[in-house]
């Protein structure tokens, strides 16, 4: 539901909603089926069927307070995604999970000697559970500290605008602190 949610207007064929919610072929038909006889998504078939949220859906802006709005993953989940990526040092919340549109980034993780395919693993876990795209950045952590100097674009807007921080390390604490003064 919080798929059809978080990207109306946007078709899903049957195959792409089992690979974005990583379940089972006939878990999804089920699904679908029963999403469809409540009228929360209907089926346009172009040249592909395609399942949408139907925008007159009655409930729509409960089930939207229910599923969207509500806080649907806590912190350690989130870190528990990350935990066998290497030496993760910072990781930085927003978008999505502080429910601020407006910010470029949902994710930012720092480490060193980061495994980028754990790192791909733990973001697909975590957009199965959300149902969204996550935009996101990773760097290393001598990278991280010369954008954070340089006053990259893309660090200071994570680091000025709405966020939340879920871990960091004491050796970028002070830095940080000092740098969004």
């Amino acid at each position: 539901m919080r798929l059809f949610l978080l990207n109306r207007g946007k078709g899903f064929t049957s195959k792409d909603v089992v690979k974005r919610s990583r379940v089972g072929v006939n878990l999804v038909r089920k699904e679908l089926r029963l999403l469809s006889s409540i009228n929360f998504i209907k089926k346009h078939s172009s040249t592909k069927p395609e399942w949408y949220f139907n925008s007159s859906f009655k409930y729509s802006a409960e089930f939207e307070d229910l599923l969207v709005r509500s806080d649907s993953l806590n912190k350690e989940k989130i870190l528990d995604s990350f935990k066998k990526a290497g030496r993760v040092k910072l990781v930085v919340i927003s978008g999505v999970f502080i429910k601020n549109e407006d910010s470029r980034v949902d994710l930012l993780i720092v480490g060193d000697k980061l495994k980028r395919g754990k790192i791909e693993e733990g973001i697909k876990k975590l957009e199965a559970e959300i149902g969204a795209e996550l935009v996101y950045a990773v760097f290393e952590t001598k990278e991280f500290l010369y954008r954070l100097n340089m006053y990259d674009k893309l660090v200071r807007d994570i680091i000025d605008y709405p966020h939340e921080v879920l871990l960091e390390a004491k050796e970028l604490s002070r830095t940080l602190t000092l740098k969004t003064l």
